[in-house]
């Protein structure tokens, strides 16, 4: 087997992400089970099969969190990256749509508070829906059916997902304007936008999953609470369960 063989940590490409400040760093390994060769990086890499790596195989956050993508010059599908360890291509992707990895940057979070308006048409048209700082597993429980047409970023970062309970493909929501579905995805494989989470850092900038209060209902395994509002409906509070305790685990797993 290869010796594991590290190189330098790659500088940034005329852009700066900043996780409210913190630090970032992810080390990107060429075989699963963290095997192989191995590069180090603290900065955006547009191309990693340019830093010795013929693929990915398994990564491991130290610090972050990471936007990664399926194709070079982060196109493709998404892959958030948050502290923890991910051993396998399928530990990253939750839609198992292809194991190919092959850009990355850190994920800005511009405040740790966090709120998003979701509309029902393009261009900020028909219902509305405000979110602050909680999960909403299930958008068919408030009364969107997956209809979300245009999206504004108030503070904060989001990830959304194609299905429900954070399943499927991911939608990476940084502060700003979304006037249509495909202004956040790069695959364009769907339209759908079924569940939602705020993605948060602690104090020192490193981001990992918040897990707080959870449901066994039929919204799925989510905290969900008053905060959630919205012209059409109104949220409930649930009651709090243990630790799951994985790393690099999302809030809305099973």
């Amino acid at each position: 087997m290869m010796e594991q063989q590290s190189v330098p940590e790659q500088a940034a490409a005329g852009k700066s992400h900043g996780g409210l400040g913190g630090s970032f760093k992810v080390s990107v390994y060429e075989l699963e089970n963290f095997q192989g060769k191995k590069c180090d990086f603290s900065a955006e890499c547009p191309n990693l099969t340019e830093s010795l790596l013929e693929k990915v195989g398994s990564i491991q956050v130290e610090s972050g969190p990471w936007l990664a993508f399926e194709r070079c010059a982060f196109r493709g599908e998404q892959f958030v990256l948050e502290k923890g360890d991910y051993p396998r291509w399928d530990a990253w992707s939750n839609s198992h749509h292809s194991d190919s990895l092959l850009s990355l940057r850190p994920l800005h979070i511009d405040s740790p508070e966090h709120k998003i308006h979701l509309f029902e048409n393009p261009g900020y048209g028909g219902r509305k829906m405000e979110i602050v700082d909680d999960d909403v597993p299930s958008l068919w429980a408030h009364g969107f059916q997956d209809r979300v047409a245009s999206i504004r970023v108030i503070n904060g970062t989001w990830v959304g997902y194609e299905q429900a309970n954070c399943k499927g493909e991911q939608f990476v929501f940084e502060k700003g304007e979304y006037p249509r579905w495909d202004s956040w995805t790069n695959s364009r494989r769907t339209d759908a936008l079924s569940s939602l989470r705020p993605i948060k850092v602690d104090g020192g900038g490193v981001g990992e999953m918040q897990q707080e209060g959870w449901t066994d209902g039929s919204l799925g395994r989510c905290s969900i609470s008053t905060s959630i509002r919205s012209d059409f409906t109104t949220a409930t509070s649930a009651p709090a369960a243990p630790d799951l305790g994985r790393a690099g685990r999302t809030p809305c797993d099973r």
